[in-house]
């Protein structure tokens, strides 16, 4: 009888290979809020030291987390959550992820197989609370190809447009062994540019045709530029989303207008242009319908062409279209607004105190809604920054996909804009800002109600009563939010005249660790 080889490989379980896999194909992070079927993940992770793990109090802070640092790393996290419930929970951001197209993978506990015929408490169909907020979807089926699975999950998340990927985990395939790590998927190549689309596009310039682009464009500052060229040499316009995944702007950068989110102002927004050029984006819509408010924002009348679509290298397309009409990069001059005075907290005000306060190389989180409604203009001559925004209208964004992305860039301050309402889905990510020490700062606009749904009220024609103001009002008591910033861990400081503000502003970015500031509107 033969001795047992000494240097056989050690027994792996499913779950340590999916950890060693995804690892391996250069996934850094887990933001994680775990339960029991998830427990030899929690194991796996911890033995092997390969993955960052960060928790969050809730679901939807580890969905949002990774939505922020997919957007500024340009890779996915993976995030571990639980059940169907707790998928649920976090279902919010991922529709978030979605609509912005950032690459995202999820672990998904579920029971063991043998345990699912029984009605357990916590069971529910995981699948069916995974599809509408997944692109990619599926259940693993053994240990041997459960990293297999994971890889497949981690291609789709990459693919182009990049997507939001489930593998459900049921827990035996977890634990038991014969688990085996799997490759990385195969680099995604983008879909290939047409060159009589370039041709089309060139045959359409003129002062009646308007640019709609999104996407990588507006992540890269030399496309942004060249087409402001070709809209300079042309007399088009250039406009970008309301929301979108990532912007990188500010001084010596070619800014750009946003499509208004009011339906009257984004209407007349496109009403002059009788042609339309779209780069890496889709038809402009309304967020809602309205009375005798047509859903489509861009006239009927006009003529629309694809550049390249979702799936397609926009800065290609654009150096492409700009070599074809000999265009060179245009960045306007636009001047910084002066520093407030001293005074009240107002749209314009705060809006010129950040404007003024943005160190360089800083990363803006907007969730700021109605109170932030000024600073994308005013912040156009700004230190250069990135810019990222709540783009699937599920509020409660902002506190996670800041922490994502401050994960993401250790070495960037980063600045939340955030509404005070939409701060109370995602409070406990405070929690998580202060156990990682990284260096963000909350900005809460406390105008102590939903002004955004006063105006969305006012617009279906309604003449609201006490009851329906009640609804929307966030007084009676007032939210205090330095005291639970304080009771997780989190210094803050309230400000009520717009010039402290921005004195306190410059402060908390240029130190290390969260700091929350509100500011009375």
């Amino acid at each position: 009888m033969k001795d047992e080889p000494t240097d056989a490989a050690p027994v792996m379980n499913g779950a340590e290979s999916v950890v060693r896999s995804l690892h391996g194909a250069g996934v850094e992070v887990c933001f994680a809020n775990p339960g029991t079927s998830e427990m030899q993940f929690v194991d796996a992770l911890d033995r092997t030291g390969l993955l960052r793990c960060v928790l969050g109090l809730f679901e939807g802070v580890a969905t949002g987390a990774a939505d922020g640092y997919a957007r500024m790393a340009l890779k996915p996290a993976v995030t571990l959550l639980h059940l169907a419930p707790g998928l649920a929970n976090g279902g919010a951001n991922m529709h978030n992820a979605r609509k912005a197209r950032a690459p995202m993978v999820n672990l998904v506990g579920d029971h063991a197989v043998r345990h699912r015929g029984y009605d357990a408490p916590l069971t529910a169909d995981v699948e069916g609370a995974a599809e509408p907020f997944s692109d990619w979807v599926r259940t693993a089926s053994s240990p041997a190809t459960f990293a297999a699975d994971a890889m497949e999950a981690l291609g789709a998340a990459m693919a182009n447009p990049r997507q939001v990927a489930t593998l459900i985990a049921p827990a035996d395939l977890g634990w038991d062994a014969g688990g085996v790590v799997a490759p990385p998927p195969d680099t995604a190549s983008f879909a290939p540019l047409d060159p009589v689309a370039v041709e089309n596009a060139a045959q359409m310039l003129g002062p009646d045709t308007v640019f709609l682009v999104g996407g990588r464009v507006l992540e890269t500052p030399k496309a942004v530029a060249l087409l402001q060229g070709i809209a300079a040499q042309t007399g088009a316009k250039v406009v970008a989303p309301t929301s979108n995944r990532r912007s990188d702007r500010g001084a010596g950068r070619a800014g750009l207008v946003r499509c208004p989110y009011p339906i009257d102002m984004a209407l007349q927004t496109f009403a002059p242009f009788r042609k339309a050029i779209l780069i890496e984006t889709v038809p402009p819509v309304a967020f809602f319908a309205y009375p005798e408010r047509p859903s489509l924002l861009l006239p009927e009348t006009c003529e629309q062409m694809v550049l390249t679509g979702i799936d397609g290298d926009g800065p290609a397309a654009v150096s492409a279209l700009a070599a074809y009409m000999d265009a060179e990069p245009h960045v306007p001059g636009v001047a910084l607004p002066p520093s407030p005075q001293a005074g009240t907290i107002r749209h314009d005000t705060i809006a010129a105190a950040i404007a003024n306060a943005l160190p360089e190389n800083a990363i803006v989180v907007d969730e700021s809604l109605t109170g932030g409604r000024d600073i994308w203009s005013a912040t156009k001559a700004a230190a250069p920054h990135s810019w990222i925004s709540l783009t699937g209208g599920a509020i409660g964004d902002g506190i996670p996909l800041a922490l994502g992305a401050a994960v993401a860039c250790p070495d960037r301050p980063v600045l939340t804009l955030q509404a005070d309402g939409s701060a109370m889905y995602t409070i406990q990510g405070l929690w998580s800002q202060a156990r990682e020490g990284v260096n963000i700062t909350t900005l809460i606009f406390a105008n102590r109600t939903y002004e955004i749904l006063k105006t969305e009220l006012f617009a279906v024609g309604a003449n609201p009563g006490r009851s329906a103001l009640d609804m929307l009002d966030l007084d009676r008591p007032n939210i205090d939010f330095v005291a639970l910033a304080k009771g997780m861990g989190v210094p803050g400081r309230r400000a009520d005249c717009v010039a402290d503000l921005q004195r306190i502003l410059v402060t908390a970015m240029d130190e290390p660790g969260p700091f929350l500031i509100e500011a009375m509107m």
